[in-house]
């Protein structure tokens, strides 16, 4: 992962800083750059844009008492420099991410879905049944080219991180190039200015006092509940959210937050149940119409009983 070049990639300032070793190769890039060939430059670069990060395992944030605060961060950033518009990232795309990769394969692709899935009774096993409570506040940066909301430090920070090291483990066993040697730091990115290269070019950094008065603002809690793995480069679903190629449920699902697909599936069997009752109230309606016109046995006892109270009201004068 030290080598992939985050370039031009939605979630590229996901574990922030170069590492240590990236900025030793670029210095040593331009020691070397005049001994190197054009083809021997050229092959190098083909290399880097094959391992580029292209997936990734997130957990989604779904919370609307966080992505509400979050924009409301951004209502306020925008009122003071609304340049900073296309550095916003959509509150449907918030997510923690915890492992990126690169697959170049539906075979690749297909292996990562059956790592996650693989993932999940580890996952539950270091669980042991607990509810892992992800809590945000505060805001800080890194560069202060990319805005973020922090994750408290709890036992359940230490928990997440061994979560990501027991899943990152997982996809490498299966043969997937993922993780590096970054430091796992889980956090909520809501902006950076890399979304766009032209807007970069005009803005250097971020100022902070743009979102000062949220320094510490409590944003609310997560519970971890769902693991997806998603792609940096399919077109995103209309909530705003990634592409997901699976997910997975962990311990009990909360009635109070139904997914998409429940949300989808519920609403076409809503629809699907009014018109069948309408379909049958038509039909009841229609048929009760036919047998009053031909002489029916309901016309005939509705007329036998006109007539029976005619006769009891001509008796009673």
């Amino acid at each position: 992962m030290a080598e992939m070049p985050f370039v031009d990639i939605d979630i590229e300032d996901e574990f922030a800083v170069c590492s240590t070793y990236e900025v030793n190769t670029k210095k040593k890039r331009k020691r070397t750059a005049g001994r190197e060939n054009e083809e021997d430059s050229e092959r190098k670069k083909k290399k880097k844009k094959q391992y580029r990060p292209n997936y990734f395992v997130s957990i989604p944030i779904t919370n609307p008492e966080i992505t509400g605060g979050i924009q409301a961060v951004q209502d306020t950033i925008l009122q003071k420099d609304q340049r900073l518009s296309k550095a916003m990232v959509h509150c449907g795309s918030l997510h923690v991410t915890l492992l990126v990769m690169h697959l170049s394969s539906k075979e690749e692709v297909s292996t990562a879905v059956g790592a996650l899935s693989d993932s999940k009774s580890l996952v539950e096993d270091l669980l042991k049944g607990k509810t892992v409570d992800l809590s945000f506040r505060g805001i800080d940066h890194f560069r202060n080219e990319v805005g973020f909301v922090k994750l408290a430090d709890s036992d359940h920070t230490a928990v997440l991180t061994e979560v990501a090291g027991a899943i990152k483990k997982i996809f490498q066993e299966k043969g997937i190039l993922a993780g590096g040697d970054r430091a796992f730091k889980p956090h909520l990115t809501f902006m950076k200015l890399s979304k766009s290269p032209k807007l970069h070019k005009e803005v250097k950094k971020i100022d902070p006092s743009l979102y000062e008065k949220f320094k510490s603002h409590y944003f609310g809690d997560e519970i971890l509940h769902r693991l997806d793995l998603c792609s940096m480069l399919k077109k995103k679903q209309p909530n705003g959210y990634y592409y997901c190629e699976s997910s997975v449920i962990l311990g009990e699902k909360r009635a109070a937050e139904p997914d998409d697909a429940e949300l989808l599936s519920l609403s076409k069997r809503l629809v699907e149940n009014a018109v069948l009752k309408a379909v049958q109230q038509y039909l009841e309606e229609t048929q009760n119409k036919g047998k009053q016109a031909d002489g029916s046995p309901g016309k005939t006892e509705d007329a036998a009983g006109g007539s029976k109270h005619e006769n009891e009201h001509d008796g009673s004068k």
